[in-house]
């Protein structure tokens, strides 16, 4: 299960998910994210709560980072070690910008 909570202002998101981004999960999420993409600049993923990340996750952040470069830009913060790992071993630390 995947909670998603959104907070915007003054052109700037805070998406922050808990629980497992994964194949049943990722669909929610990226659609939680595109609705708003447009009315913003810039992104921030709080991963705090977030506990497992699978590759249907990790192509959705990659999906959502492609369409933000144009705009001003996406971070992600608070992430664990479990995923840290993931995006170690996958190369994904190389490209997100991560706080």
């Amino acid at each position: 299960m995947l909670k998603v909570d959104k907070i915007i202002e003054g052109g700037k998101a805070v998406v922050s998910l808990s629980g497992r981004l994964d194949t049943t999960t990722a669909p929610d999420f990226e659609a939680a994210v595109k609705e708003s993409i447009d009315s913003i600049g810039e992104l921030t993923l709080d991963f705090k709560g977030l506990e497992y990340i699978s590759s249907a996750g990790l192509r959705v952040i990659l999906s959502v980072q492609k369409s933000m470069k144009h705009k001003g830009g996406m971070k992600v913060i608070h992430v664990n070690e479990d995923v840290m790992e993931i995006f170690e071993v996958t190369g994904f630390s190389d490209i997100l910008t991560i706080e």
